[in-house]
């Protein structure tokens, strides 16, 4: 029997990201710092919040461009804390500038951010076997050394858990639940 995740429940726009998005593996450093700045907004708060605000995001941090996002101002961060179409939290937008100003420098260590975090995975998604959401864990030795790592680069709201939530989306660990026929499907796309 085909039993889909079960935490994205209901609502259509959380469906829609569990079923076209969540999980799929991502190399496009375009995508990976959206999620880099929608994750660490997260910090705290319910993962459909951030998918509600996520067009306030794009269209306030310049189409998740990390140059444009690096280079942003303090104007710029009050014009950001004005703005109800995302969360107004000045510490979140000044981690978002300086994950921008980090993510840039990542890419010109690595070539890419892509390339930098899929070495931790040898470049090949984790295929997880987990039979129920209980199951999945909040955070994992990977999770840690990533977070770590990241820390040690200047890399703020962007703990353990919250790294996992990151690898999740972005497809480094398949963590659809077996019976998820999206489990498959990105299981196909590695």
């Amino acid at each position: 029997m085909s039993e889909v995740c079960d935490w994205c429940g209901s609502d259509e726009q959380y469906r829609h990201y569990h079923d076209d998005e969540w999980g799929r593996p991502c190399r496009d450093d375009n995508k990976l710092f959206e999620f880099l700045i929608l994750e660490s907004a997260q910090a705290g708060l319910n993962w459909l919040t951030i998918l509600r605000k996520r067009e306030g995001y794009r269209r306030l941090f310049a189409n998740f461009s990390a140059p444009h996002v690096a280079a942003f101002t303090q104007a710029d961060i009050e014009r950001l804390m004005a703005d109800p179409s995302i969360i107004r939290n000045r510490m979140k937008i000044e981690s978002a500038i300086n994950n921008a100003q980090r993510f840039i420098e990542v890419q010109q260590e690595y070539g890419s951010f892509a390339h930098y975090l899929w070495g931790f995975v040898e470049h090949r998604p984790i295929q997880n076997q987990w039979q129920s959401l209980a199951d999945v864990p909040a955070t994992t030795p990977l999770s840690d050394s990533i977070s770590k790592d990241m820390k040690k680069r200047g890399f703020r709201f962007f703990g353990s858990t919250i790294c996992y939530a990151y690898l999740q989306a972005m497809g480094l660990v398949n963590d659809h639940i077996v019976t998820c026929p999206a489990h498959q499907q990105c299981a196909a796309l590695a």
